[in-house]
């Protein structure tokens, strides 16, 4: 079974990273100590406050347990504390069979170790008294998406339909239902689809053997159906009756297809498009106020579906809280209505030749020249400033980059920054003592690349702060610097030529290279 395609899945559905039934309890039940047994736990807005003690208790009298590492001074964990309260609250509603805790961390070291806690908030799912293998949560940190994360854990994954009115009833409650039909749910496949069920939160799974339910459908054989409330309604994944459903083959049909034809680009949608791994993004960049922009987006949806899977088509108003994606591009608001396409592997942008009218078969016809090669790919560049030697930390972009690093006369150490980096900003003032400390030496240069408005030819820069060190001769050597970040350990890496001890070379816990905004699962904040 191609199982690669399974963390693509569980992203797009904003759901944890384990799969498949879960672990099954092992071992004898824990034996509580004298001190703990009828002790009162206490409990804030429905939600049990355990410590090392209590958890066992805890443990021992509900059988599906959700906890919440959490740490006073985190912020994460102060927004996310209405949504888990609001869960509790939900299931407790539903009379569900399971109960929600939270233990402070920082107050429970022997906690935080045994189940493995390296930031905060950290969610674990017990079930049946295991302590061993609980399954952590890494889905949305909403309180509706807790609650269906642990309704599909402790009730059914997908309701058994025996008639229309059921499957109905389903399709009215949901805008994408997938529905099953298998004529025999003693086959593997029923079983492989439950699984899949399990953890696809943005859809409810039915399944059915009944053969009226095939007839109204249209099927004569084992089918995987798709029913949305848009764009074409209905798509169909037939089971290959020798090689059985594949898992995989169903993940990327169901990622494929339960995107709409057009997304628009937000914060709710964006994890979805980052997550869908289709590699190619055609973006029309709009203004939603104007009728006449808005007009545009019916040709650019009818441009769409010949493209289903291969090409993700994304709607970008300007006029919305979209600098970021603007600046990504290097483009302005007043240069709407545009087209970009990007390949999010490679992170190769690609831009029509000129100024084009916005149609359905223009679109169509940039796609295809790009997929056929017949367009280059541009880079980003920003201006070089007047200025830019003039400081002592010098100031490289596009242009001027190749001539700098590589000049075979110097030593040249460079930091890749996002404006909006927080490692960025903690280290800025080392890097500004060290351009001081050397800024007298003419063989060595100490400089920064805004890599967020600059792309270079010859690599990627994909974590912020990303520190290269270009040593002076004719090999155009590159070397990553993955040390502490205080002055006195670059010191001794400009003075060894490039070079550090092995135990001073290993990188520090803060250098994790920083998220993007937006990001698809949301932060921890480390221990």
């Amino acid at each position: 079974m191609d199982d690669r395609f399974l963390p693509v899945l569980l992203l797009l559905l904003g759901v944890s990273g384990s799969w498949g039934q879960g672990e099954e309890p092992g071992g004898p039940p824990e034996v509580l100590s004298e001190e703990s047994i009828g002790e009162e736990v206490p409990e804030e807005d429905g939600i049990l406050v355990l410590n090392n003690q209590t958890l066992s208790l805890a443990l021992q009298e509900h059988s599906a347990l959700m906890v919440e590492f959490y740490a006073p001074w985190c912020g994460h964990c102060k927004a996310l504390a209405p949504e888990y309260s609001k869960a509790a609250a939900l299931l407790a509603a539903e009379s569900a069979a399971v109960t929600l805790a939270k233990v402070d961390g920082p107050a429970e070291p022997e906690l935080t170790k045994e189940f493995g806690v390296v930031g905060y908030p950290t969610l674990k799912f017990f079930q049946n008294g295991n302590r061993t293998n609980p399954e952590e949560y890494i889905g949305p940190k909403t309180a509706e998406g807790i609650a269906e994360w642990l309704r599909r854990r402790v009730g059914p994954s997908a309701t058994r339909l025996e008639d229309e009115e059921g499957v109905q009833a389903l399709m009215a409650k949901w805008d994408m239902v997938v529905i099953g039909f298998f004529q025999d749910l003693q086959e593997e496949d029923v079983a492989t689809f439950l699984a899949l069920a399990r953890d696809a939160l943005d859809m409810a799974f039915g399944f059915t053997d009944q053969p009226q339910l095939f007839e109204k459908f249209g099927l004569t054989k084992d089918t995987v159906v798709l029913f949305k409330k848009f764009d074409e309604g209905r798509a169909d994944f037939p089971v290959d009756k020798e090689a059985g459903l594949d898992l995989g083959d169903l993940s990327r049909f169901l990622i494929t297809h339960s995107m709409h034809l057009v997304t628009e680009f937000n914060s709710q949608t964006s994890p979805k498009i980052f997550a869908a791994r289709i590699l190619n993004h055609l973006l029309l960049f709009v203004n939603q106020t104007l009728a006449q922009h808005r007009e545009l987006l019916t040709g650019f949806r009818e441009a769409a579906p010949p493209f289903r899977g291969q090409v993700l088509f994304v709607m970008v108003d300007v006029a919305a809280d979209n600098s970021h994606v603007l600046n990504y591009f290097g483009l302005k608001a007043e240069e709407a209505p545009t087209l970009r396409l990007i390949n999010v592997e490679t992170t190769k942008k690609y831009a029509p030749a000129g100024v084009i009218p916005i149609t359905a078969a223009s679109v169509a016809a940039f796609c295809q020249a790009v997929l056929h090669g017949e367009v280059k790919h541009y880079l980003l560049s920003q201006e070089i400033p007047p200025d830019w030697d003039q400081r002592p930390v010098k100031t490289l972009v596009s242009k001027n980059f190749e001539q700098v690093a590589f000049d075979e006369t110097k030593n040249v150490f460079v930091k890749f920054y996002a404006p909006w980096c927080s490692h960025c900003k903690e280290m800025a003032p080392a890097w500004e003592a060290l351009a001081e400390k050397y800024r007298d030496r003419e063989d060595i240069v100490i400089a920064e690349m805004d890599a967020t408005a600059n792309e270079l030819e010859a690599f990627s820069v994909h974590g912020y702060p990303t520190l290269k060190f270009f040593p002076a001769g004719p090999d155009r050597k590159i070397i990553e610097y993955k040390s502490t970040r205080d002055l006195e350990t670059f010191s001794k890496f400009l003075d060894r030529g490039g070079d550090l001890p092995e135990e001073e070379s290993k990188e520090p816990a803060v250098s994790a290279p920083e998220a993007q905004p937006n990001s698809t699962l949301g932060p921890k904040e480390e221990l």
